[in-house]
């Protein structure tokens, strides 16, 4: 045998390409940030309904290809495993492009040795076909946050990694099995190609509702070998309900515009004005043609004293009903995700998230009677603070990520947001969750009750829902 040296003469040389060893080159390896502008459009999935199911069924009709990874802030532990999952996926997936907002970006791409993408988060909406987030419910929002002025969101894969972690689906470890389940969703790749590490059986039979359109989607999936997850098996859609919040002055001007972020961390996105308005009318049944663009929260809007010592005054209407006058500490109106987070720190409801409602709950109310109210949710719900403030300041909080001062003559209008079909057989509006599909065995339970099983293992595991005192 041939031992070859470190020399780099010719003999050397010759001896390496006789022996058909590869040269490597020394250079540094292509770790570039580059510009997400330049990517391709986005590309819209489909959702389709299931007779055996109350969530929906993600069907791409081609490969994603832009994927946005948001990991949280400010923690090395999940730093790392952000880097962890990009390398997975840049490794096993081809073609994909993984973008970062900017100062994850900067923070990460020495320890990635394959250019990533980033831009200004106000790019984001025209180029994430999928978003990917490692953290905790915050880190969540912040995700919703970026798709927050439009009514189209790309599809959310969550890990939970956080403080609590009630919105988030899987666990980490699980991060190749989940990555394998979304991105093959729909893809319809034949049973004669599961031939890698990370498959498991197909099962037999046609796909559910499968059209005649979809045959030829496993084409684009013909490169992408040993990922399947069967013909039959598809990533379960959850599309959460969002509010739609408009912020008016007192002449009937919607000032949007003037929500700040609450945090330097918060993408600095501008709220561009348009030519309609949030509800046609407001409280006083005064039309406004000058607002701007609505902003969609996932939890909740709040409007509160703040560091006043006495209590907030707020005319509540429905529907353009005055309702009552409310005399608190603020006010809550949230979505049935939100159900779970201030809201039910302040007393409101707990509600599923497939529940079409919102909910108004008072913030630490003088009346004794005041409840919490569960509303349809095409409610117009509108809160106006009272002249009997003495012209304090109240603050409006938006999901925890915007905020704006609010006087006398103000009002906040809300409503939940339309979820529906649109003309070209697709989905409009809402948050599209990827929930955890549970590992099932021959035999095991199959249908609706099994949407449940994250929702019911948080109330009990995570929020410890009629937890009895003492030992149990």
């Amino acid at each position: 045998m041939f031992r070859l040296g470190v020399s780099n003469g010719p003999r050397c040389l010759l001896a390496q390409r006789l022996l058909g060893v590869r040269l490597f080159s020394a250079t540094r390896s292509r770790r570039e940030i580059l510009d997400a502008s330049s990517l391709p459009g986005r590309l819209l999935p489909r959702y389709r309904e299931s007779s055996t199911s109350s969530l929906l069924s993600l069907q791409w009709p081609e490969p994603p290809r832009n994927i946005l990874i948001i990991p949280k802030l400010h923690n090395p532990k999940v730093t790392a495993s952000a880097i962890s999952f990009a390398s997975h996926i840049h490794s096993e997936y081809p073609n994909l492009n993984l973008v970062f907002e900017r100062r994850i970006a900067s923070a990460i791409h020495e320890s990635l040795p394959f250019p990533i993408y980033t831009s200004d988060a106000s790019r984001f909406p025209e180029k994430i076909d999928l978003v990917a987030t490692l953290g905790g419910d915050g880190t969540i929002l912040r995700a919703a946050s970026l798709f927050s002025l439009h009514a189209s969101v790309p599809p959310i894969l969550s890990f939970s990694m956080g403080t609590l972690g009630f919105l988030g689906e899987w666990k980490f470890e699980e991060h190749k099995r989940a990555w394998r389940e979304v991105y093959m969703s729909g893809s319809r790749v034949a049973m004669s190609d599961l031939q890698g590490p990370h498959t498991q059986a197909a099962t037999r039979g046609r796909p559910e509702e499968e059209e005649e359109e979809d045959i030829h989607l496993h084409k684009s999936w013909e490169r992408v070998r040993g990922k399947s997850m069967g013909l039959t098996r598809s990533s379960k859609i959850l599309l959460r309900h969002r509010l739609k919040v408009g912020v008016y002055d007192a002449t009937g001007v919607c000032i949007n515009e003037r929500l700040v972020p609450t945090s330097i961390a918060e993408p600095q996105q501008a709220i561009p004005r348009v030519s309609h308005s949030l509800g046609g009318e407001s409280a006083t049944g005064r039309d406004d043609h000058t607002t701007s663009q609505p902003f969609h929260a996932v939890n909740e809007l709040v409007i509160h004293r703040g560091p006043n010592t006495h209590l907030a005054i707020i005319d509540v209407y429905v529907n353009n009903h005055f309702l009552t006058e409310a005399v608190a500490d603020g006010i809550l109106v949230s979505t049935p995700t939100g159900s779970t987070a201030y809201s039910l720190s302040a007393g409101g409801s707990i509600m599923h998230p497939l529940v079409k409602t919102l909910l108004i709950t008072p913030i630490c109310a003088r009346s004794l009677s005041f409840r919490p109210l569960g509303l349809p949710l095409n409610t117009k719900v509108t809160l106006k603070l009272s002249e009997k403030n003495r012209g304090r300041e109240l603050e409006v909080s938006i999901d925890g990520k915007r905020k704006a001062g609010v006087t006398i003559g103000m009002e906040i209008r809300v409503e939940g947001e339309t979820i529906g079909r649109t003309p070209d057989g697709g989905w409009a509006g809402g948050v599209p969750s990827v929930i955890r599909s549970p590992i099932k065995g021959a035999g095991e339970r199959d249908g609706i009750a099994e949407d449940d099983d994250g929702w019911v293992g948080g109330l009990v595991g995570l929020l410890k829902f009629n937890n009895p005192f003492g030992n149990s």
